[in-house]
């Protein structure tokens, strides 16, 4: 069947989860529209869906299934293409619903374009092999994308169902990332977001390392600035902080998972470092980047609240943490209990009504200390990548520390870098 002459010629794409899926979505979309596909009009019936799951908590699992079943009800004749971390963890509940026609699990995402035009019936020019690694990147923003480097996780912390979802850590090979970083440079794009499921562990399966891929990437030409979406506090090396501060395109602006401020529950959990080591890694970004009436450095930090096991003796010891180290921004989530992981099973399970508690109180200190940063940052010079988004009549944007800028609407700024004091 080739296109135009059969029932399949639209095609919509819907994501959940993460920024990793966001990329992944964008990269099937440029393959399915290569092959001649048209994307359906927004608000339209489209005649294939591809739904982008995602299983972090059991109410993205929920979200996922009730989006399937959404887009079977818009369009009871279209083919369902499911894939992402719930179709991993919860293939055969999502095969039996209903108007599914092909799931892909986490070693098959370089499948899903050509075996879904296969299993359709259509004909196509891709005859390319799959890569071993499915690389990925976002396209779509004029300002930003979004470069998969990374994908799966060997840490198998206690509450995390993510290695199990996406499998083992490796990485898409470097020349192969500075490609991707080429392609996205070509379409006008000045910023790239590294991204991965443990980004900070590139190299394992090809030999190389973080920094070699870091120090490859910033010298193409035409991305102007890079930023490092999330990394584990014990990946961020030395080498790595006195690089980038040396005078690079990445950015003073870091998204560095905590978990818990209660070195008893880090231990618990699995994590790879204490509460003294976090602490001291940020000490030294900052002493490494900062200098007198420069930026700060822009810290997000997530954290868990509500894991088995959480006293409000605990959870004051992450309070207490946060107020000491300062971040410039808390990403706060409550511990959601994950059928088949060490944490499930544990004693001490915390209420949901308390988890909601406790999520308030970060998200009240959060505001805080993000309305600090930004007072602390106060009349200094930075750098603004503005955004092509006209929000009535004002365009937004974000320093390199991550400070977003508004100001009233001028067309001609639209992807620019512009000098600006805070």
């Amino acid at each position: 069947m080739r296109m135009g002459e059969g029932k399949y010629k639209t095609i919509a794409f819907l994501t959940l989860g993460c920024k990793l899926n966001y990329a992944e979505t964008s990269t099937y979309e440029r393959g399915f529209l290569a092959a001649g596909l048209k994307a359906a009009p927004r608000g339209e019936a489209a005649d294939i869906y591809l739904v982008n799951t995602c299983s972090v908590t059991a109410m993205a699992d929920a979200k996922s299934r009730n989006l399937i079943r959404k887009v079977q009800r818009l369009n009871p004749g279209a083919a369902v293409i499911v894939t992402g971390c719930s179709a991993q963890l919860r293939r055969e509940e999502i095969e039996a619903i209903p108007g599914v026609t092909r799931v892909f699990g986490c070693n098959e995402k370089s499948s899903v374009v050509p075996d879904t035009l296969s299993a359709l019936g259509i004909t196509s020019a891709i005859t390319t092999p799959p890569p071993p690694v499915f690389d990925a990147w976002s396209s779509g923003e004029r300002t930003r994308s979004f470069l998969k480097v990374q994908d799966g996780c060997n840490n198998y912390c206690a509450y995390c169902t993510v290695p199990y979802a996406r499998g083992e850590s490796r990485n898409v090979p470097l020349e192969r990332c500075v490609e991707n970083a080429r392609s996205i440079a070509a379409l006008g794009v000045k910023e790239i977001v590294l991204t991965g499921v443990n980004t900070g562990d590139y190299g394992r399966s090809t030999g190389e390392s973080f920094l070699d891929l870091l120090k490859a990437l910033n010298g193409v030409e035409g991305i102007e600035r890079y930023r490092i979406s999330s990394i584990e506090p014990n990946l961020l090396t030395e080498e790595i902080i006195d690089w980038i501060a040396y005078g690079t395109k990445f950015q003073p602006h870091f998204h560095i998972p905590l978990q818990t401020g209660s070195d008893e529950l880090l231990a618990k959990m699995g994590r790879h470092y204490d509460t003294a080591f976090f602490a001291g890694k940020l000490d030294y970004v900052r002493k490494a980047m900062e200098r007198p009436g420069g930026p700060k450095v822009f810290f997000g930090i997530d954290v868990m609240v509500g894991l088995p096991g959480e006293s409000e003796a605990l959870f004051g010891q992450t309070y207490s943490f946060l107020q000491q180290i300062r971040p410039a921004f808390i990403h706060v989530f409550p511990y959601s209990r994950r059928p088949g992981t060490p944490a499930a099973s544990m004693s001490g399970q915390v209420s949901e009504s308390v988890k909601k508690e406790r999520v308030a109180a970060l998200e009240e200190l959060c505001a805080g200390l993000h309305a600090e940063f930004v007072e602390s940052n106060r009349g200094v010079k930075e750098k603004v990548l503005f955004e092509s988004s006209n929000r009535q009549g004002f365009m937004e944007g974000y320093t390199g520390n991550y400070i977003r800028i508004r100001r009233p609407w001028e067309a001609s700024l639209c992807g620019k870098i512009v000098d600006v004091t805070i």
